[in-house]
């Protein structure tokens, strides 16, 4: 196990061993340690964040937070730029407290990270960890341009078990990763450290000023396209509330109806409603678990449900993203399910309609209408409804490849939490039936589980759903209406 107040040692690797020199003795001077955020975006229950301080005090050295803010980032619109942008300028303030500096470069990482580490001359890069391909990509640029001088780690501080110690390959199911993962959470389920101030204040040039209202409206203005929303509010203060809070709280109001109605699309409060605030790392899953095992007695299985969904399912998606490079491709699916689809992938299909048609709710079938229309105007469609809106796009669509691009293309835009493993997951399971076994063999489907409109009218009140997505339509739109007349309120430049 670490020392007190470092991290656990199988939650950090060094991804540039060959190159890179011993560290310095303790005391001995350095250069700066700077932590690159990209995917864990809060000051609180960070282990990356904690590292680099415990990298920094070790060395005597001072610590900086870089981030870099792409051009809409995997198509990224004023839905998710926003979310990110308003919790960013909290954030700044938060480490402000702590005495480190927040540093906001634009462009592309590979180039604005290495300049960094040259005018600051640092001795050590901390990033967290995301299972992308592209950000793994950007990291091994950055590793061959920084030089010998920089050791460059990586802290899963995004995964209660870090990914690479939960299993060492693609895992096939939950079923399989579970006890894996079980077997060590103990080790790695603990709570986290006091974040203090660095022992050394920064002295090197200060950041530059921020004009926040004018990078706001700009992205605002770019990505406008898909608006922001108003029911989720962004940082780690409003996390914690949607977690903890006295009112609205999951675990302290609502956690007890988790695992009777987390799947009736009618009841969307049986839901955690965390997802926006994890996929932004805004709130740590670990402590996530760590509150709500304390609720263990209490609510057993509600507990026990949403710990699966947090962990092990999360982790999961993780672990396919991270092992498939094909995540999102029909290439990434099983042997027997690309073998199915494509042996279906002429079947007649009863509708064809475009991509246009789709994004725009223009079936046949209300029902999916108004799942695509929750997800257009709420940024959040309901998960039992994912399964089936994705399950229908194969339906109607010329084959699995165009499915599969249609629901990840439409995903990605609109959901707050798009562009993400367990996004990416969810259509590859639905689509392809990642994660999933072979069911049986019908037109279209293969041996790809299917769904219909029939079976969900069994499980809920498909009527009611579809009216509610109206009513929500309703006030969304009074609601833009109202905040039209109205001015934005002022962002501070600070």
């Amino acid at each position: 196990m670490a020392a007190a107040g470092a991290v656990h040692p199988g939650r950090i690797r060094l991804l540039n061993p060959i190159k890179t020199p011993p560290p310095p003795s303790p005391g001995s001077p350095a250069g700066p340690v700077v932590y690159w955020m990209f995917r864990d975006q809060r000051s609180r229950d960070n282990w990356a964040l904690i590292h680099a301080i415990h990298l920094a005090n070790h060395s005597s050295a001072p610590i900086a937070v870089a981030f870099n803010l792409f051009h809409r980032f995997l198509n990224a619109h004023a839905r998710q730029l926003g979310f990110m942008l308003r919790s960013l300028i909290l954030l700044r303030l938060r480490l402000r407290e702590l005495g480190i500096p927040f540093f906001l470069f634009r462009g592309d990482a590979v180039d604005t990270i290495p300049k960094f580490l040259r005018e600051c001359g640092a001795s050590a890069l901390v990033t967290d960890f995301s299972p992308l391909r592209s950000v793994r990509e950007w990291k091994t640029e950055i590793c061959e341009r920084v030089g010998d001088g920089v050791r460059v780690y990586e802290v899963d501080a995004h995964n209660v078990v870090p990914v690479w110690v939960a299993s060492d390959k693609l895992e096939y199911s939950a079923k399989t990763i579970r006890a894996k993962i079980q077997r060590v959470l103990p080790e790695y389920l603990v709570d986290f450290p006091e974040i203090s101030k660095p022992d050394l204040e920064w002295s090197l040039e200060d950041p530059k000023e921020i004009d926040w209202e004018e990078l706001v409206t700009e992205v605002l203005r770019e990505g406008g396209e898909v608006p922001e929303i108003e029911w989720c509010e962004p940082g780690e203060v409003a996390a914690m509330e949607a977690l903890m809070g006295a009112k609205e709280g999951f675990l302290t109001r609502r956690l007890k109806n988790y695992s009777t109605d987390r799947n009736n699309p009618l009841k969307p409060k049986a839901l955690s409603g965390l997802s926006p605030y994890l996929h932004f790392g805004q709130i740590s899953a670990q402590r996530c678990a760590l509150e709500a095992r304390k609720l263990k007695n209490s609510h057993p299985q509600a507990v026990e449900t949403f710990l699966e969904e947090l962990i092990v399912r999360r982790e999961l998606a993780d672990n396919f993203c991270y092992y498939q490079p094909h995540y999102d491709s029909l290439l990434g699916a099983w042997d027997w399910a690309r073998r199915t689809l494509m042996d279906h992938a002429a079947d007649k299909r009863e509708h064809l309609y475009t991509r246009d048609e789709l994004e725009k709710a223009k079936t046949a079938d209300l029902l999916w209408n108004a799942s695509q229309l929750e997800m257009v105007h709420h940024g959040k469609m309901h998960g039992f409804m994912r399964m089936y809106w994705a399950k229908k796009i194969l339906e109607w669509t010329s084959g699995p490849e165009e499915a599969l691009a249609i629901a990840i293309y439409l995903n990605d835009k609109y959901e707050i939490d798009g562009r993400d493993p367990s996004g990416y997951v969810g259509c590859m399971w639905s689509i392809c039936g990642v994660h999933d076994q072979g069911w049986k063999e019908r037109a279209v489907f293969g041996k790809i589980r299917y769904m219909n409109y029939a079976g969900c009218k069994r499980k809920f009140d498909v009527d009611g759903y579809i009216a509610y997505v109206k009513s929500m339509i309703v006030r969304s739109n009074k609601r833009k209406a109202e905040n039209a007349k109205s001015p934005m309120p002022k962002i501070s430049r600070t």
